[in-house]
């Protein structure tokens, strides 16, 4: 696992928009996975400039987010589709049909699941996972839990992450309960992974998560065993490595 502690929130971000253009240099018909919330924001913003200025071609890329809310449509200010369209995709040359992200409106939420582990199965699998990390240690919305599931699946927001998120909408209760997500297993099986953290907030969890232990109760543990994995943060966030 490879660390990164940048000056500040603008130079991880810069950071991390830097590898994303590299991968897809290297191959222009990547598969990238992309996650949510407010810390990937600034790497979004910089990726759209590279693409404006001809750094970065987006035309042939393809990708899968990590999870959506279930219950509220893609075209609610809070869905994860609606940020990716509003923060990403809307502002750069990718085709939009190769833009990938859960149905949380669904009819059949377990069919939802199985047909999204089909669709990542037929891309020929993920080529960088950008990640998030949770106060808790979620990674997408696999939280804390005596096990894990592998594939796509249903979960139940935990306490902590529906307060957390709570700073997005009007009120606690507004925040969805459940979420779709992608497993551990489809997080692992990238090819690479870069994790991202800034500030305060997450310097305890980015600690745990670099104590050399797995436990199923910081999901994010799990990336010590995967063999390609940059963790970027910014100096508040790595203040206790």
């Amino acid at each position: 696992m490879n660390i990164i502690v940048t000056s500040n929130y603008e130079t991880l971000s810069e950071a991390a928009a830097k590898r994303v253009v590299e991968v897809v240099k290297n191959k222009p018909k990547a598969v990238l996975g992309l996650a949510t919330g407010s810390t990937p924001i600034g790497m979004y913003k910089q990726l759209v400039v590279y693409n404006r200025e001809n750094l970065v071609d987006f035309s042939q890329v393809t990708t899968f987010n990590l999870d959506e809310y279930i219950g509220i449509s893609a075209e609610h200010p809070q869905s994860y589709r609606y940020f990716m369209d509003h923060n990403l995709f809307n502002h750069i040359n990718i085709n939009y049909q190769n833009t990938h992200v859960p149905n949380g409106m669904a009819k059949d939420i377990q069919a939802e699941c199985e047909a999204y582990d089909e669709m990542l199965r037929n891309g020929g699998g993920i080529d960088i996972q950008v990640l998030g990390i949770g106060n808790n240690g979620h990674i997408g919305f696999n939280e804390p839990n005596s096990a894990l599931t592998v594939g796509t699946h249903v979960t139940a927001l935990a306490k902590g992450t529906i307060e957390a998120n709570s700073r997005f909408f009007n009120t606690t209760d507004e925040v969805p309960m459940q979420a779709i997500t992608m497993g551990i297993g489809d997080i692992m099986k990238a090819r690479e992974i870069i994790l991202l953290a800034s500030g305060n907030t997450k310097a305890d969890i980015i600690c745990r998560l670099l104590e050399g232990k797995i436990d199923t109760h910081i999901p994010a543990s799990l990336l010590q065993a995967h063999p390609n994995v940059t963790v970027i943060v910014d100096q508040l966030a790595g203040q206790h490595i």
